[in-house]
C-alpha cells in the first residue's frame, strides 16, 4: 500500500491553525544543531515580517507568483497591497488553510513540473532560491523560471552567504576546497510522527549567484543587503 509523502511542515501549519498554538517543526542539518521552527512564525502578519521581506513585498508588481508560498503570509501581504498573486505550494495540507485564511488563488502542485503560466514577478522568500537544491540543479532552476515568467517580468529572491558558518575563532575560514559548494546543506523536516527525507537546499552568495544569471541569460541586482549576510535581489532577463 502507497503511504502519503510525509508532509511536516504543512502538518504543522495545519496544526497551528487548527489551534495548536505551539505546534513547531524541529529542522536538522548536516552543519547546524538541530533547531525548532514554531509554526507561528509562517502566521506573521506584515509587520511582524523582517526588513527584507518587507523590502521585497513592496518591489513585486503585476502578476505575482509566491513560490513555496507554506502558509500563505506573504501572498495576503500582496492582496492586502491590491496586487493578484497566486500563492504556489507543493504541501495539500498547507494549501487548504492558505485557502481558509483567504488567500484567492492558490495552485497546489510541484514547480518544476506544474504547466506555467506567465507572472510578472517570481517570489523567493525565506531564501527560496534553496529549492534548486545545489549548485548543479541551479541551472535548470533559472530556466524553469523563464518559463513562469512573462515578458519583462523579473525573479526577487532571498539568499544569505553562509560563509560565516565555518569561520575559526581568529576569523579564518576553514573550507574543502575538494568538497561540495558550502552553501549546499542537507535538511531534513519533522513534526510529529512525521519526517521528511534528506533534502539538499542552497545559499548562494551574491557574487556567485551574479555568474550563474548570467551564463541563463539573466541580469543580476543586489537590492538589499543586511548586516547578517541575508540579501535581496532581482534577476530580470538581459
Amino acid at each position: 500500500m502507497q503511504t502519503e509523502t510525509p508532509d511536516p511542515i504543512g502538518g504543522a501549519i495545519k496544526a497551528y491553525y487548527e489551534g495548536r498554538k505551539n505546534a513547531t517543526i524541529t529542522v536538522y542539518s548536516d552543519q547546524m544543531e538541530a533547531d525548532e521552527l514554531p509554526a507561528a512564525y509562517l502566521f506573521r502578519e506584515f509587520a511582524e515580517m523582517p526588513e527584507r521581506e518587507q523590502f521585497a513585498i513592496s518591489e513585486c508588481r503585476g502578476r505575482v507568483l509566491d513560490i513555496g508560498a507554506g502558509a500563505g503570509s506573504h501572498a495576503l501581504a500582496l492582496q492586502e497591497k491590491g496586487l493578484e498573486v497566486t500563492a504556489l505550494e507543493i504541501s495539500p495540507k498547507a494549501t487548504e488553510v492558505q485557502k481558509a485564511r483567504g488567500v484567492k488563488h492558490v495552485l497546489q502542485g510541484d514547480f518544476f513540473s506544474l504547466p506555467p503560466t506567465p507572472h510578472d514577478t517570481l517570489l523567493l522568500l525565506m531564501n527560496g532560491i534553496g529549492l534548486a537544491g545545489t549548485l548543479e540543479g541551479l541551472p535548470h532552476f533559472l530556466d524553469t523560471c523563464k518559463k513562469w515568467l512573462a515578458p519583462g517580468g523579473q525573479i526577487l529572491l532571498e539568499s544569505s552567504d553562509i560563509l560565516y558558518l565555518y569561520e575559526e575563532e581568529d576569523g579564518s575560514v576553514l573550507l574543502d576546497l575538494n568538497g561540495a559548494y558550502y552553501g549546499e546543506l542537507t535538511y531534513m523536516m519533522e513534526f510529529g510522527q512525521e519526517r521528511t527525507e534528506p533534502f539538499p537546499w542552497l545559499f548562494i552568495s551574491f557574487d556567485l549567484l551574479q555568474e550563474y544569471a548570467q551564463e541563463a541569460g539573466f541580469t543580476a541586482e543586489l537590492l538589499l543587503q543586511e548586516e547578517d549576510d541575508h540579501y535581496i535581489a532581482r534577476l530580470t532577463l538581459a
